[in-house]
Parts: structure tokens; C-alpha cells; sequence
């Protein structure tokens, strides 16, 4: 059974009114507060409103339609405001506003490509130089959607460094054993 009012106040002992057992009430101030109505930003007299939502003062316009949009309604993508149905129907320049879906992993292509030339070991004079390039013109691009580290990029580069020096010493036995001819 509900304690009366007259009952809950903070840290008091009370009786229930049906059952007459001692209860402990202990209750938060912001129980008994005034409760006041979070009003949303309401447009006033003259003040553009949400497209959407003609009760809520906008914040600023779609940049492909000109919708004037509110706080809830705006959505920024690229550094630009859109309206919902813009960014749904990916409406002219919206459809450049997308988020990336998928990102090219340049630090995995860099690691195994010349890991995986070693099965055919020639190749090897190719992928080195090539990885360690990737490795370095990609270095500052995102790396993925989820959290990586830059560390395939600093093992692709090692592994590739030591292949060349391994194509290099083998070039340097080569050449001294036709010297020696």
C-alpha cells in the first residue's frame, strides 16, 4: 500500500496504513522538487522553425534541400548540416556527405605482401620496395573504422629491409664469385 505524503520525507521511520510494520524511507531531495517541464527550444513569434518539427526554433538549413532543421533534426556530416531526408534518400552532394562504410587496410597490404612473396622468392625484389612505399605514403591516412596501431606498417617496413639487404648480399656473393673466376 502507497505511504501517504505526509510520509515521505527523508531519512524518517513511518508506519505502513494497511499492515501497521515500521518502514525506513530514505528518499532524494530531487523527489520532493518541483517539477518543472524540460521545455524544448520553442520557436518564438518570427523565428524560423524545424521543418519537421514547426514547434522548435531551427538551427540552421539543410545544405541541399534549404530545410531549416532543429538541434534534434541536424545532422553534420563532412563539416556541413543535413536535413534526416537528405542524408536517408542521399540527395545530390548529400550522397558525397556519406560516412565511410569500409576503409582499405594499406598497413595489412603492406605487411603481407612481402610475406607472401616468399613462397615464390623472386617476387621478393618487387614487394620489399613496394610495401615499404605503401608503408610510407600511407602512414598518415585513418587506418581502419575500429582502433589499429601504425605497428604493420613499421613490421612491413623492416621485413622489407631485410629482403633487400638479403637481395643485396646476394648480388655482392654473385659478383664476387665471377671476380674470382
Amino acid at each position: 500500500m502507497p505511504l501517504p505524503r505526509w510520509g515521505l520525507d527523508t531519512n524518517i521511520e513511518t508506519g505502513c496504513p494497511s499492515c501497521g510494520s515500521e518502514n525506513i524511507v530514505r528518499a532524494f531531495p530531487a523527489m520532493f522538487a518541483e517539477r518543472v517541464a524540460a521545455a524544448p527550444e520553442a520557436a518564438l513569434t518570427g523565428e524560423a522553425a524545424c521543418y519537421d518539427h514547426p514547434g522548435k526554433r531551427a538551427v540552421a538549413a539543410c545544405q541541399q534541400c534549404g530545410r531549416f532543421v532543429c538541434q534534434l533534426c541536424s545532422v553534420e556530416l563532412g563539416g556541413v548540416i543535413w536535413c534526416p531526408s537528405c542524408v536517408a534518400a542521399g540527395a545530390g552532394q548529400a550522397q558525397i556527405a556519406k560516412a565511410d562504410a569500409q576503409r582499405t587496410l594499406y598497413d595489412s597490404i603492406a605487411l603481407t605482401a612481402p610475406l607472401l612473396s616468399l613462397l615464390m622468392w623472386p617476387l621478393t625484389i618487387a614487394t620489399a620496395p613496394a610495401a615499404i612505399v605503401i608503408s610510407i605514403s600511407k602512414w598518415k591516412q585513418p587506418l581502419s573504422l575500429v582502433r589499429r596501431s601504425r605497428w604493420r606498417f613499421v613490421a612491413a617496413i623492416v621485413v622489407s629491409l631485410t629482403m633487400l639487404a638479403g637481395w643485396v648480399l646476394v648480388i655482392a656473393g654473385i659478383v664476387v664469385a665471377l671476380r674470382r673466376q
